[in-house]
């Protein structure tokens, strides 16, 4: 499990570079990635399906991603585009098109049906964490903000 966290982590990453996120921000994008892995890796070791971890990792990945770009300034894209990288069905849509090439098409709906439950519901915890407010999360940045003033 410590080993999918690290890799989750370093893909993050190396995602980050390839979208050119700015330097400084890697390392809390990586964390982002890796803490989403890390809520999906518990939510199925629980018993909940593959949507529903997908979407619990979306949604603390919102918040996280919030809360980073108030206190980073910074858009929260920066973070939450790099960060759900890791929970992207890549393989589903892959193995959908594969299954419809050969002409299998009750592995092809199966699995089409899955990786679609999945993108619905990365859909649905991004809609979830970007409900509430942004100036709830700008409080955060304030906060910040005052404590540095206080330290001069």
């Amino acid at each position: 499990m410590i080993d999918q966290i690290v890799v989750s982590m370093a893909a993050t990453i190396a995602f980050a570079v390839l979208f050119h996120v700015p330097r400084s921000e890697y390392l809390l994008c990586g964390v982002n990635g890796a803490i989403g892995w890390m809520v999906y890796l518990f939510c199925t070791a629980h018993g909940t399906g593959g949507a529903s971890a997908s979407m619990w990792a979306t949604l603390v990945l919102t918040l996280i991603a919030r809360i980073l770009s108030a206190v980073r300034k910074m858009p929260s894209t920066v973070f939450l585009i790099t960060g759900i990288f890791t929970l992207v069905p890549g393989a589903g849509i892959y193995y959908t098109s594969y299954y419809l090439i050969m002409n299998d098409l009750d592995q092809c709906v199966a699995k089409g049906t899955e990786t679609f439950k999945i993108a619905g519901a990365i859909v649905l915890g991004m809609i979830f964490g970007l409900i509430l407010p942004q100036s709830w999360f700008n409080q955060l940045g304030k906060i910040r903000k005052c404590r540095l003033n206080l330290k001069k």
